[in-house]
């Protein structure tokens, strides 16, 4: 579901990352006052996860791969305008370091993932948890369905944005300059795989552990309680969030990390992620044309893909570092970079905002 750069016009990316502005301005402003609290350790808690678990693939129909995202949890537990933060930052990390999702189509796919998805899972999470209490089975139920639609409206989304393209921009002759599926493949291509494989794994890992923390750490679920206040429910859970308490969930993350590899076993490229030099590749260009409906992906690359392909050279492209000799070790170092710079990266903007908030000395 990463839109690589390439996929999507300049003028598509400027009116997604128009259309994303307005919410992250909100969600920074709401989030802003938590970020001078112990309320910081879990956005880089949950913004983490969100990275680690996007890194193991799965198989889908049709030889290609997907991956869950993490929105569902995030957003039930940090509520839908941290979660965007969260989510925006773990892939915002992936697309400079890691060439996982394009520079260009960063506001794409922070629109699906990261707004649309963390909005789709809290409201669904709320609608179907009612008033029910905390330790209800009704929010493992509610949890699981949040997760499965929220991925699955973020995957329609990504899969119009593709479909758009080869009716909107075109070269003289015709032939797609982007994206170079129209809505009628690209819309089965995205619902196939994520209404299967990738949408049970987000429903399972939402639910589990709601489940999870239903008995661990309820605190954690009162944002989202019926009648909770924004406010008193995130003063609650940041009195609960501190490194030392959000320990344990560091340590299975950790856990989580040694088990990437898991995610290499999958074959084949997610549906619409592949490079311009696979569009030159018989082989790639078969399972191409498999997963899209046994309709061929043109002769030629398109020719704006192949320009903005280029734009941005990952430091680390595919996870694989490249003086690291075994694939499984460097995707392994890959979770904990990747983990890592997100931390720092939270601690930062917690300072920053510290000092902002510190008051002013009088001079006299």
């Amino acid at each position: 579901m990463h839109i690589p750069d390439g996929y999507l016009s300049p003028s598509t990316c400027a009116v997604v990352y128009a259309a994303a502005a307005p919410f992250w301005y909100v969600a920074t402003q709401r989030v802003k006052r938590l970020l001078h609290t112990p309320m910081v350790p879990l956005l880089a808690l949950f913004s983490a996860f969100s990275f680690v678990i996007m890194m193991f693939n799965l198989p889908l129909p049709g030889g290609t791969t997907g991956h869950a995202v993490g929105m569902g949890i995030a957003a039930i537990v940090l509520g839908p305008w941290a979660s965007m933060i969260a989510v925006s930052i773990a892939l915002l990390i992936q697309a400079i370091f890691f060439g996982d999702g394009g520079i260009t189509t960063f506001g794409a796919n922070a629109l699906n993932m990261a707004i649309i998805g963390s909005f789709v899972a809290y409201w669904t999470y709320r609608a179907v948890s009612g008033r029910s209490p905390i330790g209800s089975p009704r929010r493992v139920i509610a949890a699981g369905l949040a997760g499965y639609l929220a991925i699955n409206v973020a995957a329609l989304f990504a899969a119009v944005e593709f479909g758009i393209q080869p009716m909107l921009f075109q070269d003289p002759s015709g032939a797609p300059l982007y994206a170079p599926y129209p809505l009628s493949i690209a819309i089965p291509a995205m619902a196939i795989g994520h209404l299967s494989f990738a949408g049970l794994a987000e429903l399972v890992i939402t639910a589990g552990l709601v489940a999870y923390l239903q008995r661990a750490n309820p605190e954690m679920l009162k944002l989202s309680a019926p009648g909770a206040e924004a406010e008193a429910a995130a003063g609650k859970i940041a009195a609960t969030g501190g490194w030392a308490v959000t320990r344990t969930f560091w340590l299975g993350l950790a856990v989580l990390m040694i088990f990437t590899p898991l995610g290499l076993l999958a074959a084949g490229i997610a549906w619409g992620e592949w490079g311009a030099g696979d569009f030159k590749d018989a082989a790639v260009r078969q399972q191409i044309a498999q997963a899209s409906g046994n309709v061929a992906p043109p002769e030629q690359v398109p020719q704006g893909l192949e320009h903005l392909s280029s734009i941005w050279t990952a430091p680390i492209p595919d996870y694989a570092p490249s003086f690291m000799q075994n694939e499984s070790f460097g995707y392994i170092m890959s979770a904990l970079v990747g983990g890592g710079l997100i931390i720092l990266l939270f601690l930062l903007i917690s300072t920053l905002a510290l000092r902002a908030a510190a008051p002013t000395p009088r001079t006299r």
